[in-house]
């Protein structure tokens, strides 16, 4: 199925190539195939940079954390019983870990985030207001 759709892009693209086919004939290109590695990239970098997505990743890691405890210590206590289902047990706990331990580590890093970004306007205020104030004295 692939090779026929492959042969039929090749073949309008050799056409517009040619000239038969009018530039504003749309031959879409192959799409690169994403690696897991390059998503995760462009994942984080997107949380990094975006102030609200950030802070809608730590609230749902959280709830989900919050979820799981709760159906551990309810209805899936009997096949989270470390000493029938150990395997189960260490896999329930690592992922509610994980989950809070990235949500709190976000958290640090809005923080850091928010305070640098409050100092940097406490500077440009302070710049203009030195400016305007040197602009004043200078008036009279």
């Amino acid at each position: 199925m692939k090779a026929l759709q492959r042969g039929r892009e090749k073949w309008i693209r050799d056409l517009a190539q040619a000239e038969l086919v009018s530039d504003d004939c749309f031959v879409p290109e192959p799409e690169k195939q994403l690696s897991i590695l390059s998503f995760a990239a462009h994942a984080t970098r997107g949380l990094v940079r975006d102030q609200n997505a950030r802070r809608k990743t730590m609230f749902t890691l959280l709830v989900i954390a919050l979820v799981l405890l709760f159906a551990g210590s309810t209805f899936l206590r009997s096949l989270l019983n470390p000493h029938q289902h150990p395997f189960w047990f260490i896999l329930f706990w690592f992922v509610c870990g994980w989950l809070t331990l990235t949500a709190m580590l976000l958290a640090a890093f809005d923080l850091l985030r928010v305070r640098l970004e409050a100092r940097k306007a406490e500077r440009i205020l302070q710049e203009k207001f030195s400016h305007s104030d040197s602009q004043g004295s200078a008036r009279k």
